[in-house]
């Protein structure tokens, strides 16, 4: 069952209403804000992907640096800083754009997209906003002398190993696995429990491969989320905060003191991300300013004005700026 979270206000009238699902947890682990159906298991998308890398550095998957980290973890636009830092890892392993399963996209970017759409380039296995992680996932099965062909079957020894470290780390009981946009098996969590595993790596010790995670999340917020994407906007705006996006409305974040949120928009809305996100950042505690002020009531526009708001619905999780 889910609420009413986010409203969008055109001249003073109420046009649409985006309804989902929020939990917040306070360092013990604990609920301190329920909203919708929290407990009941959903695909998190590519809020999964700092959980999945996770278990490719635990297998020897060894990046050279915090942007190689980041982009196993990212949901990128296609831009060029991040296709080059999939062709590295690509050469470093002795792969080929050819052996990522992912299916080939255009850039997520608009200007990228375009630049390529111009220059009479089509869609690519680089492109696609996975491919980050995809590459990871073959160095890690070069590492271990596992077959690459076939890397993103069920059955196959690397997504094996990611099932049970998701299991592990959510604590989520065992269940039936789902096909994820990019091809990839994805176990079903919780918003509750996605927001442990979340507040779980924020709050690693340093030396661990939960803290390297969180150190690369932090550092390079650019690398996983493209200009202007929502992590990126969020973790500037919130020094210290931990957070990944996932398709169709999922978002799971953590501050440094585990406090945690996790929530799924039922219509997958991203407009409504943004706003949501600043208002329970909000009701964590977080000092409010003018930048999240701003970030958590985006413009609706009417012949390039001003005419309208994007808001979470006052009183339902704010509590007052």
């Amino acid at each position: 069952m889910s609420v009413d979270l986010v409203e969008v206000v055109r001249s003073g009238f109420r046009e649409c209403v985006h309804r989902g699902s929020v939990v917040i947890i306070g360092p013990d682990g604990e609920p301190t804000f329920e909203a919708g159906s929290v407990h009941v298991p959903i695909y998190p998308r590519s809020t999964n992907k700092p959980l999945q890398a996770l278990t490719l550095l635990k297998l020897g998957f060894d990046p050279v640096d915090e942007a190689e980290l980041a982009i196993a973890t990212a949901s990128h636009t296609g831009e060029p800083e991040h296709i080059e830092l999939v062709e590295r890892l690509l050469r470093r392993y002795g792969f080929r754009e050819d052996d990522l399963a992912c299916p080939p996209d255009l850039p997520m970017d608009e200007k990228t997209r375009a630049g390529v759409l111009h220059r009479g380039g089509e869609p690519a296995k680089r492109y696609m906003n996975c491919s980050g992680k995809h590459a990871a996932m073959l160095a890690t099965c070069a590492v271990n002398g596992w077959p690459t062909d076939a890397y993103i079957d069920p059955g196959h020894p690397l997504q094996q190993a990611v099932s049970a470290q998701v299991i592990a780390l959510t604590g989520e009981p065992e269940s039936d696995l789902g096909i994820d946009g990019c091809g990839l098996p994805i176990v079903p969590v919780a918003l509750v429990n996605l927001a442990r595993a979340f507040a779980t790596l924020a709050t690693a010790a340093p030396g661990t491969p939960e803290h390297r995670i969180a150190g690369a999340l932090r550092a390079r917020p650019w690398v996983i989320s493209g200009t202007n994407g929502p992590d990126l906007l969020s973790m500037r705006a919130v020094p210290g905060l931990l957070c990944k996006i996932g398709a169709d409305g999922v978002h799971a974040g953590a501050l440094p003191d585990g406090s945690a949120f996790g929530y799924k928009i039922d219509d997958g809305a991203d407009r409504a991300r943004i706003p949501l996100t600043m208002a329970i950042l909000q009701r964590m505690g977080v000092a409010w300013s003018a930048e999240l002020a701003e970030l958590a009531a985006p413009a609706v526009l009417g012949g390039g004005n001003r005419v309208g708001v994007i808001r979470a619905i006052p009183g339902v999780i704010s509590t007052g700026g």
